[in-house]
């Protein structure tokens, strides 16, 4: 098991920054690739943003690209998710989720979930 929770949400105007934080518990988050996720209201979860283990190799979502950097500090069990330039359609409840494999995109690869935190941008 690998409970995550998520902080650092809130709202936001458009052209605003925020940092998403994920602490997870437990010993092996060093050995989990991690990743962002994000679901609007009426849409499906989509893939954000993923480190692997060590934080040497990260991967985006086109939407996303350039203006969010993933990060972790395995030290403090921790995964980022710095957010600039923000638009209103990035609104949506954000979620970390922990896989075995790094460069996954898909909902059903990753094995644990936070419980998200709700990104509001304002125009």
């Amino acid at each position: 098991q690998v409970p995550l929770v998520e902080s650092g949400g809130g709202l936001v105007q458009a052209w605003g920054s925020l940092r998403l934080s994920c602490a997870a518990s437990g010993r092996t988050f060093s050995s989990y690739a991690m990743g962002w996720f994000r679901q609007a209201p009426g849409k499906e979860r989509e893939f954000v943003a993923a480190i692997n283990w060590s934080g040497a190799s990260t991967y985006y979502a086109d939407s996303v690209k350039g203006r969010f950097t993933i990060s972790r500090d395995n030290a403090k069990n921790t995964v980022y998710l710095q957010m600039n330039s923000l638009k209103p359609e990035d609104t949506a409840v954000y979620y970390c989720a922990a896989s075995r494999d790094f460069g996954r995109v898909g909902v059903p690869q990753y094995d644990y979930w936070g419980q998200g935190t709700q990104v509001t941008v304002s125009s």
